[in-house]
């Protein structure tokens, strides 16, 4: 069992130490521009403590090695961003990670959670998918997430198509 908290004020700097180097996968597949992006500031990450929206998956050491930000798109949770140190990959971190948003939206009532993703990267959607979620259609994508994947498509450098996805939270949901 991975432990999972919020962070710490004092680990945001390290927070973006790990979100760099977990896109340096994208300049391994000729993504370089991803790899290059910035990641959150340190403001951007106060305010998703403030909101009890952020997550560190933490080593036996209680070291962050893994995060997850979140918000809600059209009622749901959605995931913003999750990010593992390479050196901690494969450790199912990230879905562990997924794991406690979902239990925290579920908690408050959300029924799925979203998130937008490359759709042919492995360690985008094809993974996602083997965490439960499906890529949804944009005419099954609420206005929010619509607004936001059509922000992404024009303010994402690169050339790799977008998806949105949902994993529903409660049983027997159909669309």
């Amino acid at each position: 069992m991975h432990q999972i908290r919020p962070p710490r004020r004092n680990e945001l700097a390290l927070l973006r130490r790990i979100e760099r180097d977990a896109s340096q996968r994208f300049a391994e597949i000729g993504l370089r521009v991803i790899a290059a992006h910035e990641p959150p500031s340190i403001a951007e990450l106060e305010r998703s403590i403030g909101v009890g929206q952020a997550w560190v998956a933490v080593s036996d050491r209680d070291r962050p090695v893994g995060y997850l930000l979140a918000t809600t798109v059209d009622d749901c949770g959605h995931v913003v961003q999750v990010s593992v140190a390479r050196a901690h990959a494969s450790r199912r971190l990230g879905a562990a990670l997924i794991d406690h948003l979902a239990t925290s939206a579920g908690q408050a009532g959300q029924p799925a959670l979203t998130l937008t993703t490359f759709r042919d990267v492995a360690w985008n959607a094809p993974y996602y998918r083997r965490l439960g979620f499906e890529v949804l259609a944009p005419d099954a994508q609420g206005p929010e997430l619509a607004k936001l994947v059509a922000h992404e498509a024009t303010s994402i450098p690169g050339h790799a198509p977008r998806v949105a996805m949902r994993r529903w939270l409660t049983r027997g949901r159909h669309d």
